[in-house]
């Protein structure tokens, strides 16, 4: 398999995308129509109040976005004719039935399609359990459900998250979930009973009349009671576990490929080096330290952070969808780069450190430059905690006592800052298990893979569908890559 095959692949073929609106999603549209303009149709699901908004979505969140630059200059006045003849915006959810749609569009859609991508997820780490669930767990199911009614279907590609690993040490293999499977020893997970749960959390909440403040509260805490339950840190990985268990049990006869990528950054290539939306784990340090208002972060900086490049992962998706079209069972991948080149947070670490000295950033009242504050690291929660409790705990408690020593004069203060430590606690919780994660994700799978694209590589550079870790160089790619798109595509 070579370049000019995996092109050649998806000429004529009808395609159907949910989560287009994502980061990932649109990076995979983007790359589609550029190096495929003769694709048929690729089909978005839309979630809109109508028709119109799911077409000015389409326009203003996919292909209004800055990485489709490259598209709008090949076609030029064109180009909005282009995009709307590809182009084909689907109102409808994935946590419906049949997505929500129509009789007569269902039939035209399950006529046509040949390649279903399944992307869209809520990636919220303490979403809201029901709302997590519908999408990431009975939205999968959905999905599964539509694909068997495709006639011309040749595969399905679903994108999960490496990190539904959970918090699991050593090497961890690309292997499936089985339906019940826990990551805690002695549990079994029923995802009927789930389902059941939320709904009698549902009534009791409105038999209750609580208020949606208070509704979004339990159902959040519920999220994350049932994910720590059953061994998983938060209820976005615990929901896509479940997601995966669903469509392992539930596929049919149609190819299935699971993508499992780890932390996601900012395109390294192409279309638009350093083009990123959504702000990452790792790219709080970069934010916090340009605006000089984040001091520390929860890392340890001997351990791996497992990032790789968007445009690295939707390569990895257009070859795994060619390498399994019409072929029986389900593969998994695992899009990460800890096993083949292994970044540290000390190489992040210096990158930035590096990147702010030589370019100064203005944060002062007047636009001046100001002198940088090194960041602390924290390699223990224990640790953190314990920096929190003597710089911002303590100070805190003295204010709650002249507060009440001056009759409440200072509640709003007191609350607004309680508030906020509150907050920053909670989010050292929730991220802790990523930034701290001890283990390493084994991709022997898309190493294989890998090995059947360079077999027959041709030295054709007009397509570049390279997803090996090994030709980055991190360094390199923070410094003149990363740092600067984080600080160009995620400004206020």
């Amino acid at each position: 398999m070579d370049a000019d095959s995996v092109v050649g692949y998806f000429r004529g073929k009808t395609i159907l995308i949910t989560g287009s609106t994502g980061f990932l999603g649109k990076v995979l549209v983007e790359k589609i129509l550029r190096v495929q303009p003769d694709v048929k149709k690729l089909f978005l699901l839309i979630r809109a109040s109508n028709a119109e908004s799911a077409k000015l979505r389409v326009q203003n969140e996919v292909s209004g976005t800055a990485i489709f630059q490259v598209l709008k200059e090949k076609y030029g006045l064109g180009f909005h004719n282009f995009i709307e003849e590809k182009i084909c915006p689907l109102l409808g959810d994935i946590m419906y039935e049949n997505f929500g749609l129509d009789t007569a569009k269902l039939r035209e859609l399950s006529n046509n399609v040949d390649i279903i991508v399944n992307g869209a997820a809520t990636t919220n780490f303490s979403e809201r359990y029901d709302v997590a669930f519908d999408t990431n767990v009975l939205g999968t199911k959905h999905v599964c459900a539509f694909a068997k009614k495709c006639t011309r279907l040749k595969m399905l590609l679903h994108v999960s998250t490496a990190y539904v690993a959970g918090e699991q040490m050593g090497i961890i293999q690309e292997k499936p979930f089985l339906m019940g499977e826990t990551l805690r020893v002695g549990t079994h997970l029923d995802i009927e009973s789930e389902i059941n749960l939320i709904k009698d959390t549902r009534i009791e909440l409105k038999a209750n009349c609580s208020t949606e403040k208070d509704e979004r509260k339990t159902m959040k805490e519920l999220g994350l009671k049932r994910a720590r339950q059953f061994g998983w840190p938060n209820t976005y990985v615990f929901t896509k576990a479940m997601g995966e268990m669903l469509l392992g049990q539930l596929r049919g006869d149609f190819p299935v490929v699971i993508l499992r990528p780890s932390m996601i950054t900012s395109i390294l290539k192409e279309p638009l080096p350093g083009w990123i939306e959504g702000i990452r784990t790792i790219d709080s340090v970069i934010i916090g330290y340009a605006k000089q208002t984040f001091s520390f972060f929860l890392a340890d900086l001997d351990s791996i952070m497992d990032v790789i490049p968007v445009d690295m992962v939707v390569n990895a998706m257009m070859v795994s969808m060619v390498a399994h079209s019409e072929e029986q069972g389900q593969s998994i991948y695992h899009v990460t780069s800890s096993m083949r080149n292994p970044a540290t947070y000390a190489v992040l670490s210096k990158s930035v450190h590096q990147y702010f000295f030589d370019n100064p950033p203005c944060t002062g009242r007047n636009g001046q430059r100001v002198r940088l504050k090194k960041m602390r690291f924290f390699s223990t929660v224990t640790g953190i905690r314990l920096y929190m409790a003597i710089k911002y705990k303590l100070p805190l408690e003295m204010l709650r006592l002249v507060n009440i020593t001056l009759c409440g004069v200072l509640s709003r203060r007191y609350n607004e800052l309680s508030k906020k430590y509150r907050f920053v606690m909670q989010l050292i919780e929730l991220y802790a298990p990523f930034s701290l994660f001890k283990g390493c994700f084994d991709d022997m799978n898309l190493e294989r893979l890998r090995m059947a694209m360079n077999k027959d590589q041709n030295n054709n550079e007009a397509y570049d569908f390279d997803f090996d870790p090994r030709s980055i160089d991190w360094d390199n790619y923070f410094y003149t890559v990363h740092v600067p798109g984080v600080l160009k595509y995620m400004r206020d």
